[in-house]
């Protein structure tokens, strides 16, 4: 993770582009991530549209949930970050049209490096998967880069 070429300088996260939380990206998510001061949170019901076999989820937008999420814990505590690892642990098939719930927290950080976790629950409780990820710290002051 050393030899990591540096993002451009213009690289933000407020990007309205992104494919989980930009709210002009016409096919994408549109998740907004709440911050309670020690981990995030966001509502999604996936539909037809997030399937892979017919009336599941695929698991590349549930690897996207907990990517963005880990991203956005990061974010809230004080850094921009490019995921270099994630691991995801998929717990059960999931059903389209069921809301749930994604969540995230920061669970280690250096001065290069963030570690996460994150989970997709039910509303029940029930886990769909979980997820732990590395991330790049690039940018410090998230304050002049950041619209959070």
């Amino acid at each position: 993770m050393t030899n990591w070429p540096r993002p451009p300088d213009d690289a933000t996260k407020e990007s309205d582009m992104c494919f989980v939380c930009g709210p002009k990206n016409p096919i994408g998510l549109k998740l907004k991530f709440d911050w309670d001061g020690e981990q995030v949170k966001s509502n999604f019901t996936p539909g037809q549209h997030h399937q892979g076999w017919a009336g599941l989820v695929h698991g590349g937008i549930i690897s996207s949930l907990l990517d963005e999420a880990m991203s956005y814990a990061a974010l809230y505590s004080g850094v921009n970050c490019l995921t270099a690892r994630m691991q995801t642990r998929f717990k059960r098939p999931q059903p389209i049209n069921e809301p749930l719930i994604v969540t995230a927290s920061v669970t280690k950080k250096t001065r290069r490096l963030v570690e996460a976790k994150g989970e997709i629950k039910l509303a029940d409780d029930t886990l769909v998967a979980a997820g732990t990820g590395t991330m790049f710290i690039f940018l410090k002051d998230r304050k002049t880069r950041v619209g959070v």
